[in-house]
């Protein structure tokens, strides 16, 4: 079976899900070029647990984790088949880790909102992982790679967060980015190519990291794209755009 990619989407604003945006256009076009996978493993910003955690639903619901948006976005549904097959393949990579098979949970804004995107018909099963709360971002890095084996099966790993997040500074009035922003996003972009995925998992010693990082849940998602990159691998960017106080990039890996 072909080798599947993996993907790091800066999903930003859950309105993508639902607006011709140039950031949706480009999730559209993933969609229709990278092979088409089997099932897709969704690590998002917006599911933290103490510990690991793994969605088992067969169909998984679709939660509204916010509020101030348009009725339109409220009564939105993405309604994705869950694979609890993969589920325990999950949990089966990441042995001598103790992961909860979770039933119960559907999938949040920040999987639904780019895979509406990228598969529209919703025709792909969807797992998401959970982030463990107290895993530094090495011990993320490392869960990733024992993850590595997906991409032989046909899974497609969608990590969704942003590189650079801070609402408090976020204005949207404002396009132009913070000089720290485009600093810190440009940065971890060199890191990227460089290899240093060390250097970027060890991001609280970063220059500019303490406003760029409100919060590791939108960064740490990166670490389960980059942790799956086989050696000589080609690694490529979309969606290259900071607004303001948050990073939109995407990465690609394969």
């Amino acid at each position: 079976m072909e080798l599947m990619p993996a993907v790091f989407i800066g999903h930003g604003s859950p309105m993508n899900a639902i607006e011709d945006t140039p950031y949706r256009r480009e999730w559209a076009r993933l969609g229709r070029e990278l092979p088409k996978p089997e099932a897709i493993l969704c690590v998002s910003a917006h599911w933290e647990t103490e510990g690991l955690a793994v969605t088992e639903s067969q169909a998984p619901e679709t939660i509204h984790d916010f509020g101030g948006f348009p009725k339109a976005l409220q009564e939105f549904r993405y309604p994705a088949p869950g694979e609890p097959e993969l589920a325990r393949t999950v949990t089966a990579l990441l042995r001598l880790e103790q992961v909860a098979l979770d039933g119960q949970r559907g999938l949040d804004h920040g999987a639904w909102s780019v895979l509406a995107g990228m598969y529209p018909d919703a025709n792909v099963p969807v797992v998401q992982l959970s982030l463990d709360r107290a895993r530094t971002g090495a011990g993320h890095l490392a869960l990733a790679r024992k993850l590595a084996a997906l991409r032989e099966e046909g899974v497609l790993v969608v990590a969704s967060g942003n590189i650079v997040h801070n609402l408090g500074f976020y204005d949207p009035r404002r396009r132009e980015p913070y000089d720290w922003a485009a600093r810190f996003d440009a940065l971890i972009k060199r890191m990227i190519v460089a290899g240093d995925f060390e250097g970027i998992a060890d991001y609280e010693a970063r220059p500019d990291a303490a406003l760029s990082i409100h919060g590791p849940e939108h960064y740490v998602p990166l670490l389960y794209t980059l942790g799956l990159k086989h050696p000589g691998e080609k690694v490529t960017f979309f969606n290259e755009n900071v607004e303001n106080s948050m990073s939109m990039t995407g990465v690609i890996v394969g």
